[in-house]
């Protein structure tokens, strides 16, 4: 691969305001859907939300590849060995079509199954079943953009990639408004309409990024891509995206059992649960996306034995993120009154709403060094101490404790317990980047580099 365009030193604000596009795209569109959804009906709105945290606990699946393509990718092209990253940049298309067609499968297969689990109140389950349903074919699709749009990103390539996030999620958002909202006597399709368009808009995606993929990088894709998997090339992008997604799975199932949790509350807190996720995406923007520019930046830095550089651009980092989250927090919860009122006229969800984003001011700050320190420990090759210092907070207190205060307190109660769990896990991270845990697993993973690179 051609990495001429890659300084050995990137910026930090060049790599991050890209990613801060494409996830306010993202989030956007989500945020239109689930307004389109709560003007249908409450259930609608509750049947988005449970739909959306199904999507993205399989997406844990697609983060197994992202994370280990994004990690290796940085660190080969560190080093200068563009031929590994060409092989595995290839790999990964093959893998995502296996693991896209698992997850469609899943939604086709096991939305009831899901349902259950997940105490989907009557007026909720029929709306969400077809939805999901809907949602399968898609999946292949998402994950080929995911794992295309790491490529280019450890290419340093983000604004490539902020402008295949904006075609695809404007086509998106524009097709989810004809199809959801109809046109002259045509009603619509409500929520499925959604879906229909989700469909599309990720075709769109795929087309650009191999246009890309052709135009900037030199990556033609044959038909082999697209379904051999190299073990010999694989297994290290596995040996780094597998610890991260089980920490991913652990995260998952405990706010799975928390959304449960919620859902045994009734349609009422499930539709406050689902607005108040959408409006804190928009505080976590800035945290998310500096936390994808440190891991991009720590791994190639990392590859390229600059590792003093590295802990500076994580401290940067941590910084901007207490800022940019801590503010945006505060700002929300002191506009909820009025926030709330895109959604719901309802005084009790907009009462509720309130008194939950103030708490959630503590909430965005804990997390604050889980999004940005985990990416940096994982690309510095310290892949394991986020899982094993994460689990048993993520199992106990964001599962079981979000369940039994729930029953006690109600939605106050499970919001509770995410605190606990951010701010507990966040101060691990930080201790052990900040005590410089990481510097072994940094040291071998440079070793480890220049050793397959003199062979």
């Amino acid at each position: 691969m051609n990495d001429r365009h890659s300084p050995s030193r990137p910026s930090l604000n060049k790599v991050a305001l890209p990613i801060v596009g494409e996830f306010l795209l993202g989030i956007s569109v989500a945020m239109a859907g689930l307004y389109l959804a709560s003007h249908t009906s409450d259930a609608a709105a509750g049947a988005f939300g449970l739909a959306q945290q199904v999507q993205e606990s399989l997406a844990v699946l697609f983060r197994i590849l992202a994370i280990g393509l994004g990690v290796l990718l940085t660190q080969y092209l560190g080093g200068q060995r563009h031929d590994e990253a060409r092989e595995t940049a290839f790999a990964g298309l093959g893998a995502s079509t296996w693991v896209g067609v698992l997850a469609a499968l899943w939604l086709l297969a096991g939305s009831q199954i899901t349902l259950d689990g997940l105490n989907a109140p009557e007026a909720v389950r029929p709306i969400a079943t077809v939805y999901m349903m809907l949602l399968a074919p898609a999946m292949v699709l998402e994950v080929y953009n995911l794992s295309m749009a790491a490529t280019l990103r450890a290419h340093l390539l983000a604004r490539e990639s902020l402008m295949v996030m904006l075609v695809m999620h404007g086509s998106h958002l524009a097709g989810a408004w004809l199809l959801m909202r109809g046109l002259g006597d045509w009603a619509g399709w409500g929520l499925n309409g959604y879906a229909v368009a989700w469909f599309f808009s990720r075709a769109v995606g795929v087309a650009l990024h191999l246009r890309f993929w052709r135009l900037r990088l030199g990556l033609r894709p044959q038909w082999r891509h697209w379904w051999r998997v190299p073990v010999r090339v694989m297994t290290p992008v596995l040996r780094i995206g597998l610890p991260g997604a089980a920490l991913e799975f652990c995260y998952r199932m405990g706010f799975m059992v928390s959304l449960a949790a919620t859902a045994r509350l009734g349609v009422e807190a499930l539709a406050t649960h689902s607005y108040l996720l959408q409006i804190l995406k928009y505080v976590l923007l800035i945290s998310l996306s500096v936390g994808w520019a440190c891991e991009i930046m720590v791994g190639r830095l990392v590859g390229a034995g600059q590792l003093a550089q590295a802990d500076a651009v994580v401290r940067k980092g941590v910084r901007v993120g207490l800022l940019a989250s801590g503010g945006l927090a505060v700002l929300a919860a002191a506009s909820a009154p009025w926030l709330m009122r895109v959604f719901t006229r309802d005084p009790v969800i907009i009462a509720m709403a309130s008194t939950l984003l103030w708490m959630s001011v503590a909430l965005e700050l804990g997390r604050v060094f889980n999004l940005v320190v985990i990416g940096a420990l994982r690309a510095s090759g310290d892949v394991h101490y986020p899982v094993l210092a994460s689990a048993l907070s993520l199992l106990l207190i964001l599962g079981g404790g979000s369940y039994w205060m729930g029953r006690h307190w109600g939605l106050s109660g499970i919001w509770l317990a995410y605190i606990v769990d951010e701010c507990l896990r966040g101060g691990l991270m930080w201790w052990r980047w900040h005590r410089r845990g990481w510097l072994t697993h940094a040291s071998q993973t440079l070793r480890t580099m220049r050793r397959k690179k003199a062979v």
